[in-house]
């Protein structure tokens, strides 16, 4: 992929990338904290927690979208919005209507198209001004791949929701690391000038 047609990174959108991508990897942390104490029974709060994770993926996304100038980046951050927001009714409904193997058919379908957006999103931003992008790279491969897994459990015998308290800390483990990467990429560039 040619990235010397991505318009540059201002220091403000690089800032706000950092805060986002911290607070998005905390938030998911604290939701696997509070889905796994609160799955066991499908009741009000699982399904809440259930509503709101890509509900807070979709947030994030418009933050993001926000930040980033016009271009494919800026359109595959906007669809990935979209998609966590239907994401989120779809849940809603699959554990009102259908219970543990429909939610994890829903979630892994989820995880799978946003963990091909991911992997775009992080190769448009691949480059001198915001680094490789192992993290967002690495995180949306792996989500592609163990959504497609989970929707292959949900028609097992025994579906589990135990997998989705994983995949998030996983997933917020690699936002923190992107973060981290991107506050040491930012001070690399300050100690040698560059902007």
């Amino acid at each position: 992929m040619n990235t010397t047609a991505v318009q540059p990174v201002s220091i403000s959108a690089r800032s706000s990338l950092i805060r986002l991508s911290l607070v998005r990897g905390l938030l998911a942390i604290a939701w696997a904290l509070a889905f796994a104490a609160a799955h066991d029974t499908l009741n009000a709060v699982a399904l809440t927690l259930l509503i709101a994770y890509p509900l807070i993926d979709a947030v994030s996304s418009a933050i993001d979208w926000l930040a980033v100038p016009e271009g494919s980046e800026r359109r595959v951050t906007a669809l990935n919005g979209t998609l966590s927001t239907l994401a989120a009714i779809a849940l809603g409904i699959a554990g009102t209507a259908g219970g543990v193997a429909a939610i994890l058919a829903v979630f892994g379908s989820w995880a799978t198209i946003s963990g091909a957006a991911q992997l775009a999103v992080g190769l448009y931003r691949r480059g001198p001004t915001l680094g490789r992008q192992w993290p967002t790279l690495i995180s949306g491969g792996l989500s592609f791949l163990v959504g497609a897994v989970y929707v292959a459990q949900a028609t097992a015998p025994s579906p589990s929701l135990d997998v989705l308290s994983v995949y998030a800390t996983g997933g917020g483990i690699f936002f923190i690391a992107q973060a981290a990467l991107l506050v040491w990429k930012s001070r690399s560039q300050r100690t040698t000038g560059q902007v």
